[in-house]
C-alpha cells in the first residue's frame, strides 16, 4: 500500500476556506485521487486544473492514495480518502469507483476507467448518471480491442495464430469477447492466455508453446503495473505486440492503441471543476474518450526484424526511436 499527499497540506484541509464561503473570492479545491497503482503521473491533470486557475499547494490540495498492493486495501484507502472529506473524488477503473462508493454516497465522484458503469451500479444510465457519480470511460467503442487486433495483423500480415492476455479477473473478459468476434474476419485463430502478477513466465511459455506469432495485450490495470516484466519477455520470446497507452511503447512496447491522456484529463478536469461550481455528478452525461492515439516503436520494431507497413506509419499519431 502507498500513500503520496501533495503540499503536506492534506491533514490542515479543514482550516481552508470553502469555495462556497461567499467572503471568499478565490475557489479552493480539496481533490481525492484513488488508483490501483502510480504508473501514470498526475502532470496532465495538474496542468489542467492549472489552466482552470487551481494552482497546486495553493488552492489546489491532493490526496492520492495508491493500492499498491492490490485491491484488497481499497477499501481502506477509501474510507481515509473519504475522511478528509474532499470536494471531488476522483477514482481510477471499477474496484476503486466501487470501495469509494461504500464509503460515501454525499461526496461526488468522478470516475476514470474502462468499464461497464450502467451494469455495475454506479449510474443510472450514461446520459443521465442521477446519481453521486460521473465519469469518463477510456474506450469510445467496447475496449477497441477489436480495432487493436486489426491494426497488430496489419503490422505482423503473416500471423496466422494471436495471443491474448487476458488478466485475472473475471470482470476483464470483455476484451476477449470483442476481439473474438473479429478474429474470424480477419483469418486469425486466438490464443487465450491468462496472466497474473509474478507468473507471467508461466504465461509467456504458454504462448510460445502454441506458437502464437503476435500478442494482444489486454486492457487492465496490473498489465500496466507489469508493463516492464512483460515487454522484456516479449523482447525475450521476439513476439510482437499491441498494448493500450503510448507510455508502453515508450518503455520498450511495440505498438498501442489507446486514449490521448492528455486530452482525457482535460475533460476529466473540467468536469471536478464544474462539480465544485455547483453542478451535480447526476446531471453530467458519462463520456467516452474520443481521441485515440496510436503509438509505434520504430527502434523496437527494427530490434524484432519488423518493418511497419507504410499504411501504419502514416497513421500513427506518434512514432518512438
Amino acid at each position: 500500500m502507498k500513500r503520496r499527499t501533495f503540499s503536506g497540506l492534506v491533514a490542515g484541509a479543514a482550516l481552508l476556506p470553502r469555495q462556497g464561503n461567499a467572503k471568499s473570492e478565490v475557489r479552493w479545491l480539496r481533490l481525492g485521487i484513488l488508483r490501483p497503482d502510480s504508473f501514470f503521473s498526475n502532470k496532465s491533470l495538474i496542468l489542467a486544473l492549472q489552466q482552470l486557475g487551481y494552482a497546486e499547494g495553493q488552492t489546489l490540495i491532493l490526496n492520492e492514495q495508491f493500492a499498491e498492493q492490490g485491491p484488497s486495501s481499497l477499501p481502506e484507502l477509501a474510507r481515509g480518502v473519504a475522511e478528509l472529506k474532499p470536494d471531488v473524488i476522483l477514482t481510477i477503473g471499477a474496484a476503486a469507483t466501487h470501495a469509494v462508493l461504500r464509503s460515501t454516497v454525499i461526496i461526488p465522484i468522478v470516475f476514470l476507467g474502462s468499464f461497464d458503469p450502467v451494469s455495475a451500479g454506479f449510474v443510472a444510465s450514461l446520459a443521465r448518471p442521477s446519481r453521486s457519480a460521473t465519469g469518463f470511460l477510456i474506450a469510445s467503442e467496447g475496449t477497441f480491442a477489436a480495432r487493436k487486433l486489426a491494426f497488430l495483423k496489419e503490422a505482423v500480415p503473416t500471423a496466422k495464430r494471436i495471443a491474448v492476455l487476458l488478466p485475472d479477473d473475471p470482470d476483464a473478459r470483455r476484451p476477449l469477447e470483442e476481439v473474438q468476434a473479429a478474429a474470424s474476419e480477419l483469418g486469425v485463430e486466438l490464443v487465450a492466455v491468462e496472466g497474473r502478477g509474478g507468473t507471467y513466465e508461466e504465461a509467456f511459455a504458454r504462448i510460445a508453446a502454441a506458437q502464437a506469432e503476435a500478442l494482444l495485450v489486454g486492457a487492465h490495470p496490473s498489465f500496466v503495473r507489469d508493463r516492464k516484466p512483460i515487454i522484456e519477455l516479449c523482447a525475450r520470446y521476439r513476439l510482437p505486440a499491441i498494448y493500450e497507452w503510448a507510455d508502453q511503447v515508450r518503455d520498450g512496447g511495440l505498438m498501442a492503441y489507446g486514449p490521448n491522456l492528455d486530452k482525457l484529463y482535460a475533460r476529466v478536469a473540467l468536469y471536478i471543476d464544474r462539480i465544485l461550481k455547483g453542478e451535480k455528478p447526476g446531471d453530467l452525461p458519462v463520456e467516452q474518450a474520443t481521441s485515440l492515439d496510436l503509438a509505434l516503436n520504430l527502434g523496437t520494431a527494427r530490434t524484432m526484424g519488423l518493418a511497419f507497413p507504410p499504411t501504419l506509419l502514416s497513421r500513427a499519431d506518434q512514432l518512438v526511436e
